[in-house]
């Protein structure tokens, strides 16, 4: 399979995660959300693009989701999300628009949720080459880009 005939869908924080988070103001540590006005340029891991500035957002911990069950490799970090639903990205079978061009760490996952040798950082130049070239690599079932400096989960893809 060449990197060309991959194709993916992107995948933002689940709303019905979302909406308990909303709902309870806590997040998966049982920590109180940070409510605040956006500077602009947040990444939102609920519509997958930068918040505007003046935007109410929510900043808490969050853990991704990993292939299988229990994972040695869960992680939490912080996200950015609107503080109500904005109803997701307008698309899920392309790379987020105003993301192309930025850096991101591609760490790839196995059936068992464990981080498989795939995982790659790509420089920006081309994202959906690079994201589809991890998943076509042989026992990658999904890939979590992450921000490169921070190390924050973006979005989840899988192939399809």
């Amino acid at each position: 399979m060449t990197t060309a005939a991959v194709r993916f869908r992107v995948h933002p924080i689940d709303p019905g995660e979302l909406n308990c988070v909303r709902a309870g103001g806590l997040d998966v540590s049982g920590r109180p959300v940070e409510r605040i006005y956006a500077d602009g340029g947040e990444p939102l891991r609920c519509c997958l693009r930068d918040a505007r500035t003046g935007e109410r957002c929510l900043l808490f911990g969050y853990e991704p989701r990993l292939p299988g069950k229990a994972s040695p490799y869960r992680e939490i970090g912080a996200v950015f999300v609107h503080a109500r639903d904005c109803g997701g990205p307008a698309r899920t079978d392309e790379y987020p628009r105003e993301w192309l061009g930025r850096p991101q760490v591609l760490r790839a996952y196995d059936h068992r949720g464990w981080i498989h040798p795939a995982t790659t950082v790509h420089d920006g130049t081309d994202p959906v080459a690079a994201l589809g070239e991890v998943l076509a690599a042989p026992g990658v079932v999904e890939v979590h880009s992450r921000n490169v400096a921070y190390g924050c989960f973006m979005f989840a893809a899988t192939a399809g």
